[in-house]
């Protein structure tokens, strides 16, 4: 009897361990409990007190906003989760837009559709508007009680108990301390920001100790804590106005740094995910400005299966070919090159738009670069395509820009013996295609054009602590992610609309005007034409700012020739700030009130995003035709 009550002991403690071992119900679960528990009965507290309030007294007003910064505070210790584990739930916490149809990845996948927004951010806004209703307010936070409920489902609960979501969670901490978290992307208090900012990496701090505890065999090594305690101590040094807040230094030193170590524990310990959150995201990027920190596009297109170094460069070779080749227009006398030209990152900085394909008139948008294509989502001005290789097949088909017909392009690019052999040779990599296509045509451009995004800008080697650059540089990216708001629509890395985990491409209303003297909107409708929506008219693609010094013009229209107008622009508030009326402009309609100095220390913040970016020459001379009339052919066409 006794033998029996040590087996059994022995193996009651021994289940124990493995389940503290695999992350069982322990001290790691309860915190997330405890901190979930605690953000739901605040947030009750709040709907309560929204029911008991006044809103005609501004006595009540100010009372409501104290109590919304209190449930903040409370969010802040579950940010760590929440905004992993559930994402669409926690914009219902704390979500910074009224509406949303900012698309996410997905929508390669599925239709994009309305999301209201709801929770902490927009009620305190609406409380700064005039004659706020009770009804309206008190909805916004029942939407945040109805979305706490999701993190108690055991769909959500279960991974808490594993360790694989931490080192996922934890690298979108990161990321967003990179990104938002210093910007006031979704905080409505710029005085708030830094204080908030403070008690997050404190409440986080207690996350790690907790996990530590919990899971002995996967824990954050010391080399980790010692500099997260580091940088909690350079935050508490600084300065609570986020304006002075030293972001450079922040993410140098700490946030990229620590990003580093995390990548590699998520190695170490062969993390596996099984979130689209983690869709884009390469666990191999040692660094946040990492050409390979995420995947927007996949340039290889057909030819993804193909591995082999000397093919992916023959198909680069045939692909530069054709870029420069007229024979992809209806015509014979337009090239890719026409409109992106090579010695001006891929665009044209000439004109305000390209030439129509009649030559009588222009296009009515400007031309965007091809360099750092691949790190969007959706493509075009208003996100028309999902795919490089599509947009490529549009614009050869296109009657307004190349015009040709897609069976008599093949049958044109075939009858060069050149182009032939090459293209019958990669065949055999695409098996699912039984002869040549346009997607083979399509993706051999796109191979070419896309390794031109692989390079670097001092500002990055400067993250990376490879080298330094001017003082009045980092004071930009400090205006740049701060007073001047930059940072709320061009996110770090790539300083497009991609923010983390970098799975969709936002769009914004900015009211951009015909002409330079502002005397109207430009008529221009932009997602509308695609997603017809109140909240998508005149909405266009948050394009990069790398490379700006050397892309103008400037604006969908390419109505501004220089980057101090565009900073000006944005300074006054938009379309709207400049007296234009449209009702759906995301863009702040208040001056931003920058210095000289502060739009100096701008134009030298993006003047260290030009990519050192290695060109090369056009080809001398192009493949020749069985039909000689093609053979006159002119390399980079002639319009």
């Amino acid at each position: 009897m006794r033998s029996k009550l040590i087996f059994f002991s022995a193996l009651f403690i021994l289940c124990l361990l493995m389940s503290f071992r695999n992350g069982g119900h322990n001290g790691y679960t309860e915190l997330y409990h405890a901190k979930r528990l605690d953000l739901k009965n605040k947030i009750l507290v709040l709907a309560s007190t929204i029911e008991q309030s006044n809103l005609s007294s501004e006595k009540d007003i100010e009372k409501l906003k104290e109590k919304i910064h209190l449930v903040r505070r409370a969010m802040k210790g579950t940010d760590f989760w929440f905004r992993y584990l559930e994402p669409i739930s926690h914009k219902k916490i704390n979500g910074p837009l009224p509406v949303e149809w900012e698309t996410e990845v997905f929508e390669k996948f599925e239709q994009p559709y309305k999301r209201d927004g709801a929770g902490l951010t927009l009620a305190f806004q609406y409380l700064e508007e005039e004659n706020p209703q009770k009804e309206e307010l008190s909805d916004l936070i029942k939407q945040a009680v109805q979305a706490m409920e999701v993190y108690e489902a055991d769909s959500i609960v279960v991974h808490i108990k594993e360790f694989h979501h931490f080192f996922l969670c934890n690298r979108l901490f990161l990321l967003n301390l990179a990104a938002i978290y210093t910007t006031g992307f979704e905080c409505p208090d710029t005085e708030k920001i830094i204080p908030e900012l403070r008690l997050m990496l404190n409440e986080v701090s207690e996350i790690y100790a907790s996990f530590n505890q919990s899971f002995s065999e996967t824990q954050l090594d010391e080399k980790y804590l010692n500099l997260y305690k580091n940088m909690i101590a350079f935050v508490n040094a600084q300065p609570e106005d986020y304006e002075k807040f030293d972001h450079f230094v922040f993410i140098k030193d700490f946030v990229n740094p620590l990003f580093a170590l995390n990548q590699g524990l998520i190695r170490k310990y062969k993390v596996v995910t099984k979130s689209n959150m983690d869709y884009s995201l390469n666990k191999n990027a040692t660094s946040i400005f990492s050409k390979n920190l995420y995947t927007g596009q996949n340039t290889k297109g057909i030819f993804s299966r193909v591995a082999d170094k000397d093919v992916l460069s023959e198909i680069e070779r045939i692909g530069k070919l054709l870029f420069y080749d007229p024979i992809l227009s209806g015509n014979n006398l337009r090239a890719c090159a026409s409109c992106h030209k090579t010695g001006e990152y891929f665009t044209d900085t000439v004109l305000t738009t390209s030439f129509h394909f009649d030559k009588k008139q222009f296009l009515p948008r400007n031309t965007p670069s091809l360099i750092n294509a691949s790190y969007n989502h959706l493509l075009m001005w208003d996100g028309k395509h999902y795919t490089l290789q599509a947009q490529a097949k549009d614009v050869m088909t296109n009657p307004n820009e190349m015009n040709c017909d897609e069976k008599e392009l093949v049958k044109k690019v075939l009858s060069c013996e050149e182009y032939k052999t090459a293209f019958r040779k990669f065949l055999k990599f695409t098996p699912q295609e039984k002869e040549v296509g346009m997607e083979h045509i399509a993706s051999a451009l796109t191979m070419y054009y896309s390794k031109f995004s692989r390079y670097y800008a001092p500002f990055d080697k400067a993250m990376n602590n490879q080298e330094t650059i001017d003082n009045s540089a980092i004071q930009g990216f400090n205006v740049f992610m701060s007073k001047a708001q930059c940072a709320t629509c061009h996110f770090v890395p790539q300083f497009n609309g991609v923010k983390p985990p970098y799975v969709g491409s936002e769009f914004e209303v900015l009211g951009t005007p015909k002409d330079t003297a502002v005397s109207a909107l430009s008529e221009d409708k932009g997602r509308y034409t695609i997603n017809p929506a109140k909240e998508t008219l005149r909405a266009f693609r948050t394009g990069t700012i790398r490379n700006a010094e050397k892309t103008k013009p400037y604006m969908h229209n390419g109505i501004f020739t220089s980057l101090n107008q565009v900073i000006d622009f944005y300074d006054a508030g938009g379309g709207q700030g400049r007296g234009l009326a449209l009702d759906n402009q995301t863009l702040e309609s208040d001056s931003l009130r920058l210095s000289v100095d502060e739009k100096k220390s701008l134009l030298a913040f993006i003047h260290s995003l030009n990519e050192e970016i290695m060109f090369e020459l056009p080809p001398t001379e192009l493949p020749k035709s069985k039909n000689k009339i093609l053979n006159n052919r002119k390399v980079g066409g002639e319009y």
